[in-house]
């Protein structure tokens, strides 16, 4: 297959800017960055190298894990950023060190994750996220049951959180922001290993401003497929990830389940304008 993606329906990624309505992108932008400034967002993708997920050639790029940088810290190190958790934690001497960050029991706070930078040289990829509507596991990120969204988001960004809730979806298990500072990237990483899962886990991002080169790519010497579109579904068994600008750039990821309807389109519209391989 041309790019060596798994893609969707023979594309690389959908755009699905023909199905959604974008016009409301510019007021969205304007709102977003606005509420940005009032409400507490937080890093992310501190830990992917630890979790396995990055794409093998990106192990060796030099930018440092966080949980590499924990199971390396000394011990006066280690209890300073104990400190730091809400609540602190106390040090057990000789106690093995738990998983800390994304997807684990012990997330990051905010303090533990500026020690991590300041101190210890860790990279935060995304370093505003913001969560209009929390997931509590990975696994439960497709399902609606017992969340509502943040009362801050509604707050802050309510014309965002009605656009959200317009899209297409049975039911919405997460909605989150991913925010990069200029000159930042993401790295490369997938969220599904292949064979892994049935079907393509269901998902709509969506950029309110333009510029933000998100990325597919599954060999080291294949040029990355830039996805050009404002609003798009693509495979997470497919190695993604954002390449750096001297600027700041978000996206919103929603996932969730698809009404039938607008599934069934999608596969129309995939396949009356399917590349050829």
């Amino acid at each position: 297959m041309k790019h060596a993606l798994w893609g969707l329906y023979g594309h690389p990624y959908l755009a699905l800017d023909a199905l959604i309505d974008t016009h409301a992108f510019e007021a969205l932008d304007r709102e977003i960055t606005l509420g940005l400034t009032a409400v507490d967002t937080e890093g992310t993708g501190a830990t992917l190298k630890h979790m396995g997920v990055v794409a093998p050639w990106v192990m060796g790029d030099g930018y440092r894990d966080a949980m590499h940088a924990i199971e390396a810290m000394s011990d006066d190190a280690y209890a300073d950023f104990l400190s730091l958790a809400e609540p602190p934690i106390a040090v057990t001497p000789g106690a093995p060190r738990p998983a800390f960050g994304d997807e684990t029991e012990r997330p990051l706070t905010l303090r533990q994750q500026m020690l991590l930078s300041l101190r210890h040289g860790v990279y935060f990829p995304w370093k505003v996220c913001y969560h209009f509507l929390a997931n509590h596991l990975w696994d439960d990120k497709h399902s609606g049951e017992g969340k509502a969204f943040d009362d801050a988001a509604r707050v802050h960004f309510p014309r965002t959180v009605a656009f959200i809730e317009s899209l297409p979806f049975v039911e919405v298990g997460r909605a989150v922001l991913f925010g990069l500072n200029a000159n930042d990237h993401a790295p490369l990483h997938r969220d599904t290993e292949p064979g892994d899962a049935l079907e393509v886990a269901q998902s709509i991002s969506f950029a309110p401003r333009a510029g933000k080169r998100f990325y597919l790519q599954n060999r080291p010497d294949d040029a990355p497929v830039v996805v050009n579109a404002r609003a798009y579904w693509f495979n997470d068994m497919d190695y993604h990830g954002v390449l750096a600008d001297p600027f700041f750039r978000y996206s919103i990821r929603v996932d969730g389940v698809f009404e039938a309807s607008f599934a069934r389109e999608v596969e129309r519209m995939a396949r009356r304008t399917r590349s050829a391989p």
